[in-house]
């Protein structure tokens, strides 16, 4: 079903790089030292941008990536000297053209790259800043954390938007949260020069599972894979079980009461399906008649979707700039990994607003 102007138009705010997220979810022991690369500048192309985040570990694994691999072995021996020492440090990177040859790397990427590597082990600012952060993006708040990479006053490192902050980069911090939106900062008095990422962090997606069949596991396990939040709501108690949807919130509600039960404004995008006729109704007719969220898809062929339709009646009207159904991208998809892929693929695309199409060259 094709979108509508009004349907663009709600996309929301959303964060995609969730690996803020993905780190708390593959974090390490407590106790194991670390070290956070946070990606604070780039140039050209570049497999990550500014605000990602990956953990090098003293065992010498890792969780999360800033390259497709290119650069993690050096990022790794910079790692090492900064749990040596623990000073903070910024290592640049400059893949375009011959200089790419000086690093002995070859990656070809046509792209340069300043990273920022600091002890974040317990009890670290790094660790407590993060931490600050991720109480508030569980909640589904937005927050600021500013990568100070050059300053001669203040040691580098990962702050959240408090003293030993100076006023200047709080100021960017309060205006990041107040615009939506991520900033370099540039400073310079006396010839003591400042720089640093002041990173505007959105919600992750937040999408809702309106029904907790065998299919909506795979479909929960790939939307949890990116580091999005999930609900999953299912009215027979043999599904409404936490341990079959790992990091996912289980509700055992009744389709009906879905508006009284969670917090529908709350949600980015929704998922039907039960495979209970309906069931789905209900859980459409409360869709609609909630106004949210603004991606609403329905899992099943374009006859049983019209026969909902049907169902609906007026009620149809208020949901149907919203509706995608059968909801999934067109991949060939005919196992139910498959089929969760295409879902949960049209979802991303749109949430980035893409149309799901081949990857630009540009890119």
């Amino acid at each position: 079903m094709p979108p509508t102007s009004r349907f663009e138009t709600s996309r929301p705010n959303v964060r995609l790089d969730t690996s803020l997220e993905l780190l708390f979810d593959h974090s390490p022991p407590h106790d194991e030292p670390r070290v956070l690369a946070t990606v604070v500048a780039t140039a050209g192309s570049t497999y990550r941008k500014a605000g990602a985040r990956m953990l090098i570990l003293a065992n010498g694994g890792h969780v999360g990536l800033l390259s497709g691999g290119c650069l993690e072995a050096d990022l790794k021996e910079h790692a090492d000297e900064v749990l040596r020492s623990r000073i903070p440090r910024a290592v640049e990177y400059d893949m375009r053209g011959p200089d790419d040859i000086l690093f002995g790397i070859g990656a070809g990427c046509e792209g340069a790259m300043r990273v920022l590597l600091e002890p974040a082990g317990c009890g670290t600012p790094a660790e407590r800043a993060l931490l600050a952060a991720g109480q508030r993006a569980r909640a589904g708040l937005p927050t600021a954390l500013v990568a100070v990479h050059e300053c001669a006053d203040l040691a580098l490192g990962t702050y959240t938007a408090a003293p030993p902050l100076t006023p200047t980069l709080m100021t960017a911090a309060a205006q990041a949260l107040a615009q939506s939106v991520s900033r370099e900062v540039r400073s310079e008095t006396e010839g003591r020069r400042t720089r640093a990422f002041v990173q505007y962090l959105a919600p992750a997606p937040h999408l809702l599972i309106c029904g907790g069949g065998p299919d909506a596991q795979p479909v929960v396990a790939n939307a949890r894979g990116l580091g999005w939040r999930v609900t999953v709501v299912e009215h027979r108690p043999a599904y409404a079980l936490g341990t079959r949807f790992p990091g996912a919130d289980v509700k055992l509600i009744e389709a009906a009461a879905l508006r009284s039960a969670v917090d529908l404004d709350s949600y980015h995008a929704a998922v039907v399906m039960s495979h209970h006729l309906m069931s789905d109704a209900a859980y459409l007719r409360e869709l609609a008649q909630a106004g949210g969220p603004a991606f609403v898809g329905l899992l099943g062929p374009a006859a049983r979707r019209e026969r909902l339709v049907r169902e609906l009646g007026a009620d149809m009207a208020a949901l149907r700039p919203r509706l995608r159904g059968p909801v999934g991208i067109d991949l060939g998809a005919v196992t139910p990994e498959g089929i969760a892929l295409a879902i949960v693929s049209q979802i991303h695309a749109w949430l980035a607003g893409r149309d799901g199409s081949m990857v630009s060259s540009s890119s």
